[in-house]
């Protein structure tokens, strides 16, 4: 074994991957396909932590992590189309972010659809050994 198997020049980049989100996004009749990516652990990581809140009370510190908000902003940095950093995209859903366009447009069902594949993507659902 090898510490140059270890070397970045030597790590698998993990391709992109287009799946079909929703039925209800079509053009020419057929469902759109979304592409996604798996991220960084430095996004993760800046992802996490604007999901992770602080409060103090009489003293007493307390660390809350909003799960939902971190699930929804690890997957819109995941999808890179549809683009929903977009202005136009976000203006006819009326929020402003990617992460809560995502959930403006997006049926729960596909957002757990969604979800399930972002999540694999990024390593979190690896089979155990």
């Amino acid at each position: 074994m090898s510490l140059k198997s270890f070397f970045s020049s030597s790590a698998i980049i993990p391709e992109n991957k287009k799946v079909i989100i929703s039925n209800r996004f079509v053009e020419n009749g057929k469902p759109i396909e979304w592409e996604l990516r798996a991220i960084t652990e430095d996004e993760n990581s800046k992802i996490r932590n604007a999901c992770t809140h602080t409060t103090k009370f009489k003293g007493q510190s307390t660390t809350e992590f909003d799960k939902n908000r971190y699930l929804a902003k690890l997957c819109a940095a995941s999808v890179v189309f549809p683009d929903l950093k977009d202005a136009e995209l976000q203006k006819s859903y009326g929020v402003v972010g990617d992460g809560e366009v995502l959930m403006a447009m997006l049926l729960p069902g596909e957002f757990e659809t969604l979800a399930e594949i972002a999540q694999d993507m990024n390593g979190f659902n690896l089979e155990q050994f």
